[in-house]
C-alpha cells in the first residue's frame, strides 16, 4: 500500500500487532472519529473567523494563523512517529488547524463575499463523489495510479519549499500565484492531486481495517483524513479567488 499523505505511507501499519476483534480498528469507527475531528475543526476556526469580522483587521487574527499553522505542524509530526498519541494529538491537530483555517477563510471572506461556503461546498462534494467512486469501482487504485499521485504530491510539495524561500528573499516566481491562465491551470492541478490523494486515503484505510490493527489506529487514520481534507479546501479557496479575482 502507498499513499501521498505523510500521516498515511505505506509504513504506516508496519510492526502492529494484530488485534482481537473488538479492539480492531473499523472503517466505522473511523468514520465517527473523522467526524467528530471535522466539529473540532469548525469550533476553533468560528472562534478566528469572529475574531476577524468583529476586530475588522486581519492584523488580529495572523498571529492566530500562523501559531495555528506552525503548531499543528508539530503536533502533525508528533502524530506521525507517535501514532499511539493520535487519540491525544488528532484532536489538538483539528482545534490548531481550525485556528488557522478560521482566519483564513475570514480574510478570503472580507475579499470576495461568498466565497467560503463555496470551498466548502466543493471540498465535501468532492469528498463524497470521489468516496462513490471509490466505492463502486470506477476509479481503480493500481500501483502506477498510486506511484503518479506520490510523485505529484512529492514535485508540489518540493514547489512550494522552493516558493517560501525564494519568497524570503523577495524572489518570487512569476505567473504561478496569479490569476492569469498558467495561474489557474497550476491551482486547478494542485485541488486534482490534492483530491485523488482522498482515493489513495480510502484505499489505505480499508486496507488497514482488513489488516485489524489496533483500534487507536482509527484516530490515526482520522488525522490523516483531516491533513488531505485541510489541504483541499485551502487549494480549492486559492483556486476561487484566482477566478473570482479576474
Amino acid at each position: 500500500m502507498r499513499t501521498a499523505n505523510p500521516a498515511l505511507n505505506d509504513k504506516t501499519f508496519t510492526g502492529l500487532a494484530h488485534a482481537t476483534d473488538a479492539n480492531a480498528m473499523t472503517i466505522q469507527g473511523t468514520v465517527n472519529k473523522t467526524a467528530l475531528l471535522l466539529l473540532l475543526v469548525l469550533f476553533s476556526s468560528s472562534w478566528t473567523w469572529n475574531l476577524y469580522f468583529s476586530a475588522g483587521d486581519p492584523a488580529v487574527v495572523m498571529p492566530w494563523v500562523f501559531g495555528g499553522l506552525i503548531s499543528g505542524f508539530i503536533v502533525a509530526l508528533i502524530t506521525v512517529f507517535k501514532k499511539q498519541w493520535a487519540i491525544l494529538t488528532a484532536p489538538l491537530y483539528s482545534l490548531l488547524e481550525g485556528l488557522a483555517l478560521g482566519g483564513i477563510s475570514a480574510i478570503f471572506e472580507a475579499r470576495f463575499p461568498g466565497i467560503v461556503i463555496q470551498a466548502v461546498g466543493l471540498t465535501f462534494g468532492t469528498l463524497f463523489c470521489l468516496l462513490m467512486a471509490y466505492k463502486s469501482g470506477m476509479i481503480k487504485v493500481t500501483e502506477n495510479f498510486k506511484l503518479g499521485i506520490v510523485a505529484a504530491t512529492g514535485a508540489i510539495a518540493l514547489f512550494y519549499v522552493a516558493s517560501l524561500l525564494l519568497g524570503m528573499f523577495g524572489i518570487s516566481i512569476p505567473f504561478i500565484h496569479g490569476s492569469g491562465i498558467i495561474g489557474i491551470g497550476f491551482s486547478l492541478f494542485v485541488v486534482t492531486i490534492a483530491a485523488l490523494n482522498l482515493v489513495l486515503d480510502f484505499d489505505f484505510i480499508e486496507n488497514g481495517a482488513a489488516r485489524g490493527v489496533p483500534q487507536y489506529m482509527e484516530w490515526y487514520a482520522a488525522f490523516g483524513l483531516i491533513v488531505t481534507l485541510v489541504w483541499l479546501y485551502i487549494e480549492i479557496l486559492r483556486l476561487l479567488s484566482k477566478l473570482r479575482s479576474r
